[in-house]
This record gives C-alpha cells, structure tokens and sequence, in this order.
C-alpha cells in the first residue's frame, strides 16, 4: 500500500491520480499511525514551510516519517514535501524541518528574474536514483518555487537545476528520492519517475 500523506497543505489530488495511473493499491492518509502499514510513503505539498512544519507537528507524522526513511522505507517527497526534509527554511523567519538532510532552505537571490520560478526546466543529472530509470539527462520538468535548497553534503545530490543560479533539485539515498519540481505535471519523464517508483515496490 503506498500511503499519500494529507496533512493540510496542497492539492494531493493529481498526486493520487498520477500514482493511480500504474497502481490502485494506494490510500490518502491524514492519520500517522498509517505508515505502519505502507510499502512506500509519498510527502507532497504546496506552501509555507513554516506551516506545513506546524501541522506534521501537531498531526503526529514527524517520528513515524523520520522512522520510516531512516530504516530505507520507499519514500518519495514532492515540492514542499522535498524542501520539508531539509535540517532548516529561512522562509518567514528560521523554520526547523525533519532534518533528514543536511542542508538549509533559501529564497532565490536573483534580482532580475522573475520569482517564483515557474514553469519547465532543464534537469542535469549528477548522481543516481533507481527511480529515474529510462529518464534522459537535461530532460525537462515543471516547477513552482521560490525557495530552493543548499545542501551540506553533496553525496545526497542527484539532479540540479539553474535559476540564476545552481539550486538541487533531486536528491535521494537508498529506498528515497525526493524533487523540487513536480513529475505529476511534469508529463512524459515526470510520470515516468512516478511509474518507476511503483514498479520498485513489486
């Protein structure tokens, strides 16, 4: 059972549908005591970091997350679900995440371009994943943000992206991966990564 997890930020819908495509076996869950029972966990999310912090908080997902990747469970973060795994966001004042990976989440910097960036991007792939499969290096993928990650420890880093300048964009280790951009709208090699994502749990 892939559990999606509904803590109260974002539109999940097009997650499930996108995950619906190459598998029925998954469930949208706002109650933490539902990972015991999941083959693969998926962290999505549109918004306020410090918020969505707030509300994994309060909901109770944080340990059994935190848990659930840490002993190498199928993971998969989606937007704010991949800046959430981060140890720290300095959006609307310093915010701690899940501190999963190391690293601190920032506002782009640049004074010229338009922010959010928004829209289709270009991939470069530095590291490996078993989720990206198939999936064309500098393919493109749609994005939504207007802060990005700097990490820590560049062993995580497995996609980057240029926005004014260079930002992680995939990042994974193990049974885990996690995007900025979204694969659910990111067409062909956005399903793509959802489709082998499904297949790693058979």
């Amino acid at each position: 059972m892939i559990t999606v997890v509904d803590y109260g930020m974002g539109n999940i819908r097009s997650v499930v549908k996108a995950i619906e495509l190459y598998t029925d076996d998954v469930r949208v869950s706002s109650d933490p005591r539902s990972i015991d029972g999941s083959s693969a966990v998926v962290l999505p999310g549109d918004g306020a970091f410090a918020m969505a912090m707030k509300n994994l908080n309060e909901m109770g997902w944080v340990d059994p997350l935190k848990e659930f990747i840490n002993a190498k469970g199928y993971f998969l973060g989606i937007c704010l679900g991949y800046q959430l795994l981060f140890s720290e966001s300095e959006e609307f004042g310093d915010s701690k995440g899940l501190n999963i990976v190391p690293g601190r989440v920032i506002r782009f910097r640049s004074k010229t371009l338009k922010i959010p960036h928004m829209g289709w991007n270009q991939v470069n792939f530095t590291g490996d994943s078993l989720f990206m499969k198939g999936i064309p290096d500098e393919s493109y993928f749609y994005f939504i943000h207007s802060y990005h990650p700097v990490l820590e420890d560049d062993s995580w880093e497995i996609g980057t992206a240029d926005y004014g300048e260079k930002f992680p964009c995939i990042i994974g280790k193990d049974n885990m991966m996690a995007t900025q951009f979204h694969p659910e709208k990111s067409h062909k090699y956005g399903l793509k990564i959802i489709e082998n994502f499904v297949s790693s749990l058979n």
